[in-house]
This record gives C-alpha cells, structure tokens and sequence, in this order.
C-alpha cells in the first residue's frame, strides 16, 4: 500500500515538473530578450552626502535629515515636532501636520530646493481616520504641484504622534 501511494506521489510530481517546464519554454518563446548594452566605462562612482542642521545634530538623532544620492534627495520621516525640540507642537492632527510640512520645507532649503521639487511622500497616520484632516493641509503646501504619495495606518508613530511623512526630491546636479 505504501509502494503504491509513493509511485502515485512520484508520478503525479513528474507530470506537474513537466508542466512547469513547458509553460517555462512557452514564456521564454514569448517573451522578446532583453537588449543587452555593453559601457565602455568600467566604474560609475555616486557620490552620497549626509546632511543634518544643527538643530539636528544637537538633538542627537541616530539618523541623517536627508540624504542626497546624484540629484536625488531623500528625506528622512519628519514629524510635528519644532527645529530643535524633541516634543508635539499641541493641536491634533492639524498642527502636527502643518509642523511636519514646514520641518520638510526647511529641510528642502537647506539644499536649495523647494516644495516643488518633491516627487514622492509617503504619510504614516497612528489613525486613518484621521486622514482628511492631514489632507486638508497638506494641499495648502502643494498647491497645484501634486506629488505621487501613499498614506499608511500604522500602530504608533515616534512621541506618541498623529503622523510621520518622508519624501524624496530631485534637484540640480551640482
């Protein structure tokens, strides 16, 4: 009895690997090869620069404020906090966000860019219910420059917040 229930088992694997690799042959006929382009230049160096302001630094945070990679920057999660202060400005969701959004300008300044070079945010909220709140003013910073954006509900956010936001950036080259 054991016998036959392994030779079923075997058989019932061969057929299944069979299968598999025939719908493999039929993609890789159906799929076009990828172009392969050879460089001539055997080593690409990008340079990457580690920024934070002194209120940063002074506070002693275990990361950078941002971080430029070529023309890209990234910027580390902000939240409703003031330059400086490890503590929520008071008013809910509202000030908090209103905070954040100034703390990513100044950010953005420091490396002589604006708002407008965002291209992508990305929202932590400790409550999804509260997210036409944030949206509310968030376009008062936006405007008609509307970044690509996702929006999360989490389980908690640092100092007990309402929200985190971190965005990425492109700018001039140097």
């Amino acid at each position: 009895m054991k016998t036959t229930s392994i030779k079923y088992l075997c058989a019932g694997l061969v057929i299944g690997l069979s299968g598999y690799i025939m719908l493999a042959q039929a993609a890789a006929d159906t799929n076009p090869k990828p172009t392969s382009i050879k460089s001539t230049n055997t080593s690409v160096q990008t340079e990457v620069e580690f920024y934070s302001s002194a209120q940063h630094k002074a506070m002693n945070l275990p990361f950078s404020e941002s971080v430029r990679v070529g023309n890209t920057l990234y910027l580390s999660g902000q939240i409703g906090i003031k330059p400086g202060a490890k503590a929520l400005v008071s008013g809910g969701i509202k000030a908090e966000t209103r905070q954040t959004m100034i703390n990513i300008r100044r950010t953005l300044q420091h490396q002589g860019a604006t708002l407008n070079n965002i291209v992508k945010c990305t929202v932590f909220l400790a409550n999804m219910s509260e997210w036409q709140a944030m949206n509310e003013v968030y376009v008062e910073f936006f405007g008609d420059h509307k970044p690509a954006r996702s929006a999360f509900g989490v389980n908690g956010v640092a100092l007990n917040g309402h929200l985190e936001m971190e965005c990425m950036a492109v700018i001039n080259a140097k």
